[in-house]
């Protein structure tokens, strides 16, 4: 009887060894994307640029020391006030005595040096420099502390939730200077898609600067901090980070196919982890993504306005149309429909929305494009009425 037991429950169990499904250890799953093929990093995520679609993420809202890559806001910011016609690359940036001081990485920028304002992002976005961090925010605000409140009023307005700045630069070990891997993946997406010249400095692998002191002139190289550049050819950005409390990070930038992806590590046990498992997450995003593009480039009817001494108003696109899918779906099978009303009434204001063009794939909307009046039409007056009247009896 005894025996007979032994053998049913070893028959037993082995059933249920068997039917039990079976994940590997160090298996990661990513949003809406299977298994995304991360080993070490604690926190990550992959996002689109163009569409800001998230392909995998791992604890991506869990805040984090960021180290350098901290920088990409204060570079944001410098782009800001050269878009806004406030600072301009070419003014020159002196120095000051507590610029000097910062250690960590640096370029060694001495106290009353002067450098243009190309010059200091080149320093900041290829050798991560924390002094040129601390110089521009100077120049651009007034003070560092001041900076930093521009810095984290624009984490506000992008809805950056999980960040919080206390200095321009990473260097700072202050439990309140924090990032999450989704809110460093949302301001890299801002800066390269409103200011896409960064990666004109982000792709510098080795470069020459004079420093002019009064001790005299001496040549400097800047040297890359992001090692992708050299071990993945898509990469084209963008900004590494590492100290001893945030460990390593590295916020990576690629294009490939029309295809811009993001990859954005945070914790990572080493500087080698850190890159190869950003190669990892790319070469990933790439094979499970595919991307459809409508340039929205056909003509759009007119439409009839009502009381106004025009008859018709032109419309327009708001702009193309773009979707990643990364469910393996047949793109040709997106049906466009074109919703807009039947006639207008005056007045219409140029920028107006009007309708939409919805996307569908599958029966099922997976988004839209706005429409909107290309013109400015007034309502009409007692005297356009008249106008009107007598030129159509002058037919």
């Amino acid at each position: 009887m005894r025996l007979f037991l032994r053998k049913t429950a070893i028959v037993f169990l082995s059933l249920i060894l068997i039917l039990t499904p079976c994940f590997p250890a160090n298996a990661q799953t990513g949003k809406e994307s299977g298994i995304a093929p991360i080993k070490e990093t604690p926190s990550y995520i992959l996002i689109e640029a163009q569409t800001g679609q998230v392909i995998a993420e791992l604890n991506a809202n869990e805040r984090l020391a960021p180290a350098s890559i901290t920088k990409i806001m204060t570079l944001l910011i410098i782009f800001d006030f050269i878009d806004k016609g406030r600072v301009k690359l070419e003014h020159e940036i002196i120095t000051s005595a507590y610029a000097k001081s910062m250690g960590g990485s640096q370029v060694f920028l001495e106290e009353g040096e002067i450098q243009t304002l190309e010059t200091l992002i080149k320093c900041i976005a290829v050798a991560s420099g924390n002094d040129a961090s601390v110089a521009v925010a100077e120049h651009i605000a007034g003070s560092e502390a001041e900076f930093v409140k521009l810095m984290n009023e624009r984490a506000r307005e992008l809805g950056m939730r999980d960040t919080n700045f206390t200095d321009s630069s990473g260097l700072t070990d202050d439990d309140n200077h924090y990032m999450s891997a989704k809110d460093v993946a949302t301001v890299s997406r801002e800066l390269i898609t409103k200011y896409p010249e960064v990666l004109e400095y982000t792709q510098i692998w080795m470069e020459d600067i004079i420093h002019n002191t009064v001790q005299g002139s001496s040549v400097f190289t800047l040297s890359s901090t992001n090692k992708l550049l050299r071990m993945y050819e898509w990469a084209t950005g963008l900004k590494t980070g590492s100290t001893s409390k945030a460990k390593f990070c590295l916020s990576a930038t690629a294009s490939r196919d029309g295809i811009d992806l993001i990859a954005v590590i945070m914790a990572a046990p080493s500087g080698k982890t850190r890159f190869e498992e950003a190669m990892a997450l790319l070469n990933y995003g790439y094979t499970v993504s595919q991307l459809f593009e409508d340039k929205n480039e056909d003509a759009l009817p007119v439409l009839p306005i009502r009381g106004s001494v025009e008859d018709y108003v032109e419309i327009e696109y708001q702009g193309p149309f773009k979707y990643l899918d990364i469910k393996g779906s047949d793109l040709t099978q997106i049906e466009k429909v074109i919703n807009l009303p039947g006639k207008l009434t005056a007045p219409v204001n140029k920028g107006d929305a009007i309708g939409e063009a919805v996307y569908r794939l599958n029966g099922e909307r997976v988004g839209s494009v706005s429409i909107f009046s290309a013109m400015t039409v007034e309502k009409a007056g007692y005297i356009d009425y008249l106008g009107k009247a007598f030129r159509l009896l002058l037919v």
